[in-house]
């Protein structure tokens, strides 16, 4: 999840202009600000605050009508995100994973690890929709290392 947030930093960084990442062109639901608030308050609720009990309270109407707001507002939401990622996941009890997640999701108890499982490929199916939006937006086509494998490795080079 930290290697997708560190791809949804450098996509949003790569816009031209803050009012590129708010417009949403002909045929797309959502902008790229609108989708990384949406990823950031996603993680923040259901990582940091129900797992990690960070405190964060989600307005997940804010994620998605907050166009006015400027790339670094968006950038320190990424940060809180990523913050809240690894001070849950760096101490989290992996005996954990197979109980059921704390709070019943669409009705249904779900395994935690399932439900993880089911945070990270919700991240990359929106970065990837980040991703889109940005080449649209800029006509540039290049890539932003959004499945760096090199960054898979662990920080200690192992």
């Amino acid at each position: 999840m930290l290697r997708e947030l560190r791809a949804l930093r450098r996509e949003i960084e790569a816009y031209p202009d803050d009012a590129s990442i708010w417009t949403v062109p002909s045929g797309v639901a959502n902008s790229g600000g609108t989708l990384a608030l949406h990823i950031a308050g996603n993680l923040q609720h259901f990582v940091g605050a129900t797992l990690g009990d960070t405190g964060y309270v989600r307005d997940r109407a804010a994620e998605f009508e907050g166009r006015a707001l400027g790339r670094d507002r968006i950038l320190e939401e990424i940060e809180f995100a990523s913050l809240a990622i690894d001070a849950t996941l760096t101490h989290f009890d992996p005996g954990r994973l197979d109980e059921p997640y704390p709070v019943e999701v669409g009705g249904s108890s779900i395994p935690t690890r399932d439900f993880l499982m089911h945070l990270a490929s919700h991240l990359a199916y929106h970065l990837g929709q980040v991703d889109y939006h940005r080449r649209i937006m800029t006509g540039d086509g290049r890539t932003m290392g959004t499945q760096s494998v090199p960054e898979l490795r662990s920080p200690k080079g192992s």
